[in-house]
C-alpha cells in the first residue's frame, strides 16, 4: 500500500475500515458465493482484515515455516494468538491430527464468530475465543488492557504457540506480558513461532529503502510508524527484545531476518522477521 494511503487508511475508525472493505469487495463476494465449493474452507474478502495478498497460499507457507523451523507435529497442542479470521487455522485443520488441539483467540469479534460458524463444526478439535482487548488498530470499544490479560489456558498446555503479525501491533508493556504468559502455558521445551519488525543493526536504513513502508517516530526501545494510531505498526530493537525474551524464560532458538527493511527478498525468508523460541 502507498505510504500516503495507508496514512489516510489509519486515520478511519477500526469499525469504519471494516466496513469500508466490505463494502469495497461485496460484488466480487457475492459472485463467489455462487461458484465457490461450500465445503472449501475461505472467508470472503470484505471481512478479511489481517494483511494482503493470497489468503490461503500465506496460510500455507507459514504452515510450512511452523513445521519446518518450528518442527510442528500433527498431534501438538497449537495455540493461535491473533487467530484473525482463520488464515493459519485453514491449513492447520488439514494437518492436525485428531490427537492434536488447536485454540485461537483474537480481538476482532467478526473474525472469532466466522471461525466458530465455519471451522468448529467441522473440526471439533479446533476452538476460538473472542478476547475484548483495546488496540488502537482493531479494536477501541473497550478500556481493557492487554499488559494485563491473562490467557484462559492451563499452566504448561501447549507444545507450539504462534503470532504471525501481532507483536509488530502491540506495544512493549503488552508484548512484554504476552511473552510471560507464552512461557506460562508452554511445555518445557515448547516452540514460540513469531514474527516482529527488528530494527536493522547492520547499517540498513530501514526509513528510506522501503519507500511505502517507513518507521518515523524513535521511542527509544521502539519505533513506530504513525503517532496518531500507535499500535498500526511497530519495530522493536533488537537488543530489547533478546532482555525481554530472556527474562519471560524463553530462548531465541534461530532468527530469520525478512525483507521489510530493504534486505535483498532472495536472502530472506519472508516480509517479516521471524524468531523461533523455545521454553527453557
Amino acid at each position: 500500500m502507498n505510504f500516503n494511503l495507508r496514512k489516510i487508511y489509519y486515520l478511519l475508525s477500526p469499525n469504519f475500515r471494516l466496513i469500508v472493505r466490505r463494502v469495497y469487495f461485496l460484488p466480487s463476494d457475492i459472485v463467489n458465493s455462487f461458484r465457490s465449493n461450500k465445503e472449501y474452507l475461505l472467508p470472503p474478502k470484505g471481512l478479511i482484515f489481517t494483511g494482503l495478498g493470497n489468503f490461503l497460499k500465506q496460510g500455507e507457507t507459514f504452515l510450512n515455516y511452523f513445521i519446518e523451523l518450528g518442527n510442528l507435529k500433527p498431534d501438538n497442542y497449537v495455540l493461535d494468538i491473533g487467530s484473525g479470521i482463520g488464515r493459519m487455522a485453514i491449513p492447520l485443520t488439514r494437518y492436525l491430527s485428531k490427537e492434536g488441539k488447536y485454540e485461537g483467540f483474537d480481538i476482532v469479534k467478526k473474525g472469532v464468530n466466522w471461525c466458530q460458524k465455519k471451522i468448529s463444526p467441522k473440526f471439533p478439535n479446533f476452538n476460538f475465543q473472542h478476547i475484548d482487548l483495546k488496540n488502537s488498530l482493531y479494536n477501541l470499544s473497550t478500556e481493557q488492557d492487554a499488559s494485563k490479560f491473562k490467557f484462559p489456558y492451563k499452566d504448561n498446555y501447549f507444545d507450539f504457540v504462534f503470532l504471525t503479525s501481532v507483536f509488530t501491533h502491540m506495544l512493549p508493556n503488552d508484548v512484554e506480558n504476552y511473552l510471560f504468559e507464552i512461557n506460562r502455558v508452554l511445555k518445557t521445551s515448547g516452540i514460540c513461532f513469531v514474527t516482529f519488525f527488528i530494527d536493522p543493526v547492520d547499517s540498513i536504513d530501514f526509513k528510506n529503502q522501503n519507500k511505502n513502508f517507513k518507521f518515523l517516530y524513535d521511542k527509544g526501545n521502539y519505533i513506530l510508524m504513525d503517532e496518531k494510531v500507535p499500535e498500526a505498526n511497530v519495530a522493536y530493537k533488537f537488543d530489547y527484545l533478546q532482555n525481554i525474551i530472556k527474562n519471560s524464560g524463553l530462548r531465541i532458538k534461530s532468527k530469520h531476518f525478512g525483507f521489510w527493511s530493504g534486505r535483498s527478498k532472495s536472502d530472506s525468508l519472508d516480509f517479516q522477521d521471524i524468531l523461533i523460541l523455545e521454553k527453557i
